[in-house]
């Protein structure tokens, strides 16, 4: 998978920082980079700032819309430091841990550290951070069995009431996305209170070509999902819109402007591709029409945003 035909995108919601946490962490990451920054008018959080960005090669998107949602640890960014990646070096496994500490030293710089970096029995390099923005990575010194995995991948953790339905929701994801997979999974044992034994330590699963982590914990946390990070799936055409609206949404009041939330209270944007080459692309005339006809919307319709987008 590459940036061009990334299908599904994080999408990162701040309050006013959205650019200045986007350059901060492209300057972390390698083939990393800002493209572009688009004013959506007159919305409910007013004037939204939403900027596009690439980190380590993949594709994301982050608004500026007010401080009506917080990071929290239910979703992280997962950093892959694969020896593998540096395999032309004479020393991969120190060139890797080097640049795993460094992009540690960066995100915890003003943050707040969750699980310390260190030697664990399931990875010789890892750590658990928020950044000074409040977004979550955890860093990981891994040599992942089977497909190569993305240095960057998103992490879901279930916990509260939705703890114990980690395996069920693996399931779920797998039979309505297409292009899906599973990756591998490994449960927890005995004497690892107070986790049950069996629930899912970690696991991952390819959807629409793009990698997914699943843990759950019984611990008690003062979190779960929320809209702070959702997934932008975007759509080829009318009929991939329905059919993902139909499977994933679960609560009808969050319907609105193409957000929905799946069963486990997990946001996704269900948007037309088209969409997004509009935002970037568009006239800020061509901006601001598109802007109140999606406003209008629960689920977009795209000849509706095509005929906002090309009035005269």
């Amino acid at each position: 998978m590459t940036a061009d035909n990334q299908k599904i995108i994080p999408h990162l919601w701040y309050d006013k920082e959205a650019r200045e946490a986007a350059e901060f962490y492209a300057s972390i990451f390698p083939a990393s980079k800002v493209e572009k920054t688009t004013v959506l008018p007159d919305t409910p959080s007013g004037n939204t700032e939403v900027v596009f960005f690439e980190l380590w090669g993949q594709r994301f998107t982050a608004v500026s819309a007010g401080p009506f949602f917080k990071f929290n640890p239910s979703i992280s960014l997962m950093i892959n430091i694969d020896p593998l990646f540096f395999e032309h070096s004479a020393s991969p496994e120190k060139d890797a841990i080097n640049k795993l500490d460094g992009i540690w030293d960066a995100l915890s710089h003003e943050g707040n550290v969750l699980v310390p970096l260190g030697k664990y029995s399931f990875s010789d390099r890892y750590g658990w951070v928020q950044d000074k923005y409040g977004l979550c990575w955890q860093l990981i010194l891994t040599i992942p069995e089977g497909d190569p995995r993305p240095p960057i991948v998103p992490n879901m953790l279930f916990v509260g009431d939705n703890c114990g339905k980690a395996e069920e929701a693996i399931a779920h994801y797998l039979s309505v996305f297409r292009n899906s997979k599973m990756g591998c999974l490994f449960r927890y044992g005995p004497g690892q209170e107070p986790e049950k034994e069996e629930s899912i330590m970690f696991s991952d699963l390819m959807l629409e070509n793009h990698w997914f982590a699943i843990m759950e914990s019984t611990r008690e946390y003062n979190f779960n999902f929320n809209e702070a990070v959702s997934f932008m799936l975007n759509c080829r055409d009318q009929e991939e819109i329905d059919y993902y609206w139909k499977e994933l949404s679960a609560v009808p009041e969050a319907e609105q402007c193409g957000w929905i939330k799946d069963r486990y209270g997990v946001s996704w944007q269900i948007l037309p591709s088209v969409l997004d080459e509009m935002l970037r692309s568009g006239t800020r005339e061509q901006i601001e029409r598109v802007t109140r006809a999606f406003l209008q919307m629960k689920k977009f319709d795209i000849s509706s945003l095509q005929r906002a987008y090309e009035e005269v």
